[in-house]
């Protein structure tokens, strides 16, 4: 009789992709619950059939079967052979390609009739639709949609789909996401109408701290295509182009970051249906030229789309007078309000979101307005959205055309009552799967690990944002400090993956990694703009090596270092060139003639350096020398880059680069440490940096070590690292030997310190230690998710779950993992589950007495080092295992 059967069957990064684009995609699944190893297996994917393959490999293997046109669904399933023998098909699973090729679409880009655009932020959202007849019965429909802007497609007054943003946020210069939607239970014989709401989006829209307009673009557009698949054969195939109408809607003002204004008395309910006379419509527009004649930039999705995720009740709703209430969700989000009571016809509502409430208990926006780079002039925070009552029953206000990073909505004009019951917080972000989880005996660090992840769920709409409000852009030194945290958390490969396209598509021809990316400004704009010479930074431009060996490490997907390498091997080069070619003017006018170590010291150009340091002002001097910060990158990335040429097999290249790594050190311990093993700069980051990148030698490492516990002792046992090395500064005390004095950090409840932050009533990690200034106002963001890396202390040396810094290919992945939890902090128990790429695997642990009890949770296929306290470290297989052992007198 069969086994049980293998499951959690995966395309790529995703479960049954849509319209991907990927002509052989990787297949994975898991092992049937029981077994412990892979012996073979057998996979059926449409007319290609494996046979029995004897290999272990249960993820990432590459389809070898005829490559499938256009709009063919591939079915497939696996079975597998493991220790209990043969095992039962998995369910069956597919895959379905989209419009692959340019001569695929006979759509034509249109664009909403727009005499000239109105100003930023004040541009209305537009409908287009098209009206058709269907003499047949429909067995399958294709919708396929993309837009310059966002977009929100109708077939018969239904909405099509449950993604929200679309098409999503790329760097659409290189790569424009196209969604395809099943919509054949939207089709009927006869008379049928498809539309399309059309709204500024992330392509003319303001963006980032600047609030800058039209990056891509002055004009929106769509690209539509509907492909009908009748009983007979036959197609019918209904497109954008001249025969299109189209007209401003009832949302008149539309813009992600300034908010949303909709006039529901200019809503005509059946806009989207057949019925509709639109004859008073303009005629929609077909737009030729520029990037419209570039189809060969629409691609397939990448990772899970952008959807509404969850709900919230109001906690409460005050009344601050009249016809003004406060609004209070108890948490943090990223998303947009649902409000249910507008009120008689004619009735206007303003709603404006915000973080934090000022000392009258009224909304305030202060703490995230930005302000323009030239003028220092602020500028208005945004986040406003306005609705006007049209009196109808059932009238529901819910903006999809913007996003807010809030907590606290102010209602103006609503006549009241207004109760919890009239009014939603929607969740809204990339709909990735959960895969990380922590519990403590000590509350406060739960609550610490839940405000991490509420911080990092607002921070991924689509792209991985600093912050949801003042800036919306996708920095790259967040992502690089947070993405092994995130990782944890959440799958993140393919998200990852999309936003590491557009990385590589937005560097510049010398290397340089933008700021953010997408960056809307692209490489000419922005090296002409106000802030041009601040790209390039180390820290954040490492993004482009860090982040993608990070996710080779979480999820052993060598095809993502494959697509990297060449914008990998661009940063390094760009970093190593200027340190060879250029030398800091006090370095040159101090020492004539350079040393020869000075070929790797990279001590010149813009660099924001350690950043937010409590206490230190941040300082944006282009002249600064932060040779001590950008050499330890230069050397962190050339010996990740060395690795990951070695792994894929670029021999030369991994020589080459261990030598720019090897030299950087050397350039590092030349100008930075003395021999007795004294640092300089001597401040926390400083020493957390070299220990981390291993630029310490080892005989001084101990004394390096010890210098950084004492500097956290001059503290007042409190941090003082920044933006760069504050995820760093525990695991390196743990792994030095000052284990008690990272949980001192850790349970440190006075500023600076993650939970003085949580005893403030932080629900997301903020972006100031101290929340408020001098006089008790909010003061910066209370949602950038950056110092919530700390929380990957909890996964990897609490509860103990971790990984080799520098995995095999066989170890990637999780495949084979340390189990070493580190009891301290007088915590009683604690426990981690991650949701691997082989299964689950769990750390639970309890301390009684003197007795440390460790259960260990290990998935199919993979294999632990089990390591306890005191003790010598052991091997395990899958299964579930208890470790009893008596606890070191030095745990306890």
């Amino acid at each position: 009789m069969p086994h049980p059967r293998p499951g959690h069957l995966r395309v790529d990064h995703l479960d049954r992709p849509l319209g991907i684009h990927t002509l052989r995609p990787r297949l994975s699944w898991r092992l049937p619950h029981d077994a412990r190893t892979q012996l073979a297996y057998r996979i059926e994917a449409g007319d290609w059939d494996t046979g029995r393959v004897n290999s272990q490999t249960d993820t990432g293997v590459p389809y070898g079967g005829p490559v499938p046109g256009s709009a063919v669904r591939t079915p497939w399933r696996v079975k597998v052979w493991t220790d209990l023998g043969e095992s039962a098909w998995s369910q069956p699973s597919w895959w379905e390609t989209g419009l692959l090729a340019a001569q695929d679409w006979r759509a034509r880009w249109i664009e909403p009739a727009e005499a000239a655009p109105a100003a930023p932020g004040h541009r209305p959202a537009h409908l287009l639709r098209h009206t058709f007849s269907l003499d047949r019965p429909v067995r399958t429909a294709r919708l396929y949609a993309t837009a310059h802007g966002v977009y929100e497609a109708f077939l018969n007054g239904r909405r099509v789909g449950d993604m929200e943003l679309t098409p999503g946020f790329t760097a659409y210069r290189s790569r424009l996401q196209v969604q395809t939607y099943d919509v054949t239970d939207l089709l009927a014989p006869g008379d049928n109408a498809v539309g399309a709401i059309l709204s500024d989006g992330w392509f003319r829209g303001r963006h980032g701290f600047a609030r800058e307009a039209d990056g891509f673009g002055s004009r929106t557009g769509l690209l539509a295509q509907l492909t009908i698949t009748h009983h007979d054969g036959t197609t019918t195939v209904l497109s954008t182009g001249t025969d299109w109408r189209s007209t401003p809607s009832a949302v008149t003002a539309a813009d992600l970051m300034d908010g949303q204004d909709t006039d529901l008395r200019l809503h005509a309910p059946r806009w989207a249906t057949a019925a509709f006379e639109d004859h008073h419509w303009d005629k929609a527009q077909v737009a030729t030229g520029g990037l419209y004649d570039d189809f060969t930039r629409l691609t397939g999705p990448l990772a899970p789309p952008v959807r509404r995720v969850e709900e919230l009740t109001p906690v409460t709703v005050t009344s601050l007078g009249t016809a003004r209430h406060v609004v209070d969700l108890g948490q943090n989000i990223n998303g947009w309000t649902r409000l249910t009571s507008l009120g008689p016809a004619g009735t206007r509502l303003t709603l404006v979101h915000g973080e934090a409430l000022d000392a009258r208990g009224d909304v305030t926006t202060d703490n995230i307005r930005a302000f323009d780079w030239a003028t220092r002039r602020p500028l208005p925070a945004g986040q406003i959205d306005t609705v006007v009552s049209a009196g109808r029953p059932g009238e529901v206000f819910e903006p999809r055309h913007t996003t807010h990073g809030f907590r606290y909505v102010r209602v103006e004009g609503h006549p009241g009552p207004l109760t919890p019951d009239d009014v939603r917080g929607i969740v809204v972000h990339s709909d990735l799967t959960r895969t990380g989880w922590f519990t403590s005996s000590d509350e406060r660090l739960d609550r610490l690990h839940e405000a991490a992840v509420r911080s990092l769920r607002g921070n991924m709409c689509d792209v991985p944002t600093d912050c949801p409000q003042r800036e919306r852009a996708a920095w790259t030194g967040d992502w690089q400090v947070f993405a092994p945290t995130a990782a944890f958390l959440y799958d993140v490969a393919g998200f990852t993956a999309k936003w590491l396209r557009d990385l590589a598509a937005d560097q510049w021809a010398d290397g340089t990694v933008p700021n953010f990316v997408p960056d809307p400004a692209g490489e000419q704009a922005r090296r002409a703009s106000a802030e041009g010479g601040m790209n390039g930074s180390a820290g954040w431009g490492d993004a482009a090596v860090i982040v993608p060996w990070e996710m080779w490490r979480a999820y052993g997907d060598p095809e993502l270092l494959h697509a990297q390498y060449e914008s990998m091997c661009a940063w390094v080069d760009f970093a190593a060139h200027r340190a060879r070619t250029r030398r800091h003017p006090d370095r040159a006018a101090a020492r004539r003639h350079a040393a020869p170590h000075e070929e790797h010291l990279w001590d010149t150009g813009f660099h924001f350096g350690e950043w937010l340091e409590p206490g230190v002002t941040p300082d944006l001097d282009p002249t600064r020398d932060h040779g001590c910060v950008a050499t330890a990158y230069l050397h962190r990335s050339a010996d990740l880059l060395a690795r990951t040429a070695a792994l894929l097999g670029h021999a030369a290249d991994a020589a080459r680069y261990r030598r720019i790594a090897e030299g950087a050190r050397v350039a590092w311990q030349r100008e930075y440490l003395a021999e007795d093993g004294t640092v300089t700069p001597d401040t926390q980051a400083t020493l957390v940096r070299a220990l981390a990148f291993d630029l310490v030698p080892a005989p001084v490492r101990s004394r390096v070590a010890d210098r950084l516990a004492a500097l956290i002792r001059a503290d007042d046992t409190h941090l003082s690292t920044g933006f760069l090395s504050t995820g760093l500064l525990l695991p390196v005390l743990a792994d030095t030997g000052h284990l008690g004095l990272a949980y001192e950090l850790l349970l440190q409840d006075t500023t600076p310190s993650w939970l003085a932050m949580i005893a403030k009533g932080a629900t997301t990690i903020w972006e100031d230690w101290e929340g408020t200034d001098g006089e008790g106002r909010p003061k910066m963001s209370y949602n950038h998710y950056s110092k919530g890396a700390v929380v990957s202390f909890l996964h990897q040396y609490v509860a103990g779950i971790r990984l080799s810094a520098t995995p095999t290919a066989g170890e990637a992945g999780y495949r084979r993992f340390v189990i070493a939890p580190q009891p301290g902090g007088g915590l009683g128990s604690a426990s981690a589950r991650l949701d691997s790429p082989h299964g689950r695997i769990e750390s639970r642990w309890r301390l009684t007495e003197r007795e440390f009890t460790l259960t260990a949770s290990i998935p199919a296929g993979t294999e632990a080092e089990i390591r306890l306290p005191g003790a010598a470290p052991m091997t395990a297989g899958p299964g579930t295992h208890t470790y009893t052992t008596d606890m070191p007198r030095e745990h306890t």
